[in-house]
């Protein structure tokens, strides 16, 4: 028999400690006992944040960032590794499903960094590992190309949850990967302001952006979506312009991004936060993801499986295999670790049944 959990969920529209690992580490730890003892069993933190989401990519020509790499670089944690051992330390203490933005190293290169998300479990372990498949436009500075291995659907005590990072959400196929493993819980991350133009240029708004795709998403795929941008706060702010009153005048004009909770129907039922900080809770049902499958099943009967096709490689990407040495044993119990074992030759497709 089918069983439908309700549960409440907080979203976390704050701004890290920018550039400062420990400290944020130590802030979402806080913000995760905050949640629970309001009763959330969901977190969902932003876009990379831990500990910083590269912003001055947008604000200065290449040749004037490599110091900013550097920091970020160094600011950069390991998947396994202590920071995440703590936050999910403290997920299992107080019984909580967390979602974390993080600016993840590779202990093959210190210069490769990736836009990945981790979701830890209510008992402390890592149900899933999604690096950012495609950086977007000035991002391509700072990150390194992800993989296919963190797109699924984990099956939990409180729903079917994915999750896409930014402008994944605005790829149709990456989100019928979601859709086309029964999702119900859908959570998108995002920064906290987005330059796209300079502002006295261009009306673009990364806000609007968002609510669009958020709201398309949750409609199609009826499921929840739990929307979670990063707040940049004045410390920020003073870092990114750093007495140029240029940058700072983009900073301020461009439209903060928004974190809102969003129901299978399309309607906003938390939020939105912007402008301030704030924790944005919303209850979900998710048997309400059921009735709207009647009008648009698009992994069900509305959909053509013989005329559509799509088939996703969920291979985890490294430099190299080595053959007869221990490194051999550490890079398979790696892939092991970011794929998923059920999947016969690592291909999932859709076809008729």
């Amino acid at each position: 028999m089918q069983k439908y959990p309700k549960f409440k969920a907080a979203v976390m529209h704050v701004a890290p400690v920018f550039l400062d690992t420990a400290r944020t580490v130590d802030k979402v730890c806080a913000l995760i006992e905050e949640a629970a003892g309001n009763g959330a069993e969901l977190m969902v933190f932003s876009e990379t944040f831990i500990s910083a989401f590269p912003i001055w990519s947008a604000l200065n020509a290449p040749i004037h960032n490599h110091g900013w790499f550097r920091k970020l670089a160094a600011s950069a944690i390991m998947v396994p590794g202590p920071e995440i051992d703590k936050i999910a330390a403290t997920a299992r203490k107080v019984g909580a499903i967390v979602s974390i933005g993080i600016n993840e190293g590779s202990q093959a290169s210190v210069g490769c960094i990736w836009n990945s998300n981790i979701l830890i479990g209510s008992d402390g372990t890592i149900l899933n590992h999604h690096r950012k498949l495609v950086p977007t436009f000035w991002e391509k500075m700072a990150w390194a190309n992800g993989d296919g291995a963190g797109l699924k659907v984990v099956e939990t005590d409180i729903g079917k949850i994915g999750m896409l990072i930014c402008g994944e959400n605005f790829n149709p196929l990456a989100r019928f990967a979601m859709i086309a493993q029964g999702e119900q819980i859908h959570l998108s991350s995002y920064p906290p302001v987005w330059p796209a133009h300079d502002p006295k240029e261009s009306s673009y708004s990364v806000a609007e952006g968002i609510r669009i795709r958020a709201n398309a998403h949750a409609l199609e795929a009826k499921v929840f979506n739990l929307v979670a941008a990063s707040f940049m706060d004045g410390p920020m702010l003073e870092q990114l312009s750093a007495g140029n009153a240029e940058s700072r005048r983009i900073l301020e004009d461009s439209p903060r991004g928004i974190s809102m909770i969003v129901s299978p129907t399309g309607a906003v039922i938390a939020g939105p936060a912007q402008n301030e900080e704030a924790i944005v809770y919303g209850d979900i049902d998710t048997a309400e993801c059921v009735e709207p499958k009647q009008l648009h099943d698009l992994s069900g009967y509305y959909n053509r499986f013989d005329v559509f096709k799509l088939t996703i490689d969920r291979s985890a990407n490294q430099p190299a295999i080595f053959e007869g040495d221990e490194n051999t044993r550490d890079a398979a119990a790696s892939l092991a670790a970011r794929e998923d074992s059920q999947e016969s030759g690592r291909i999932y497709s859709l076809r008729k049944s």
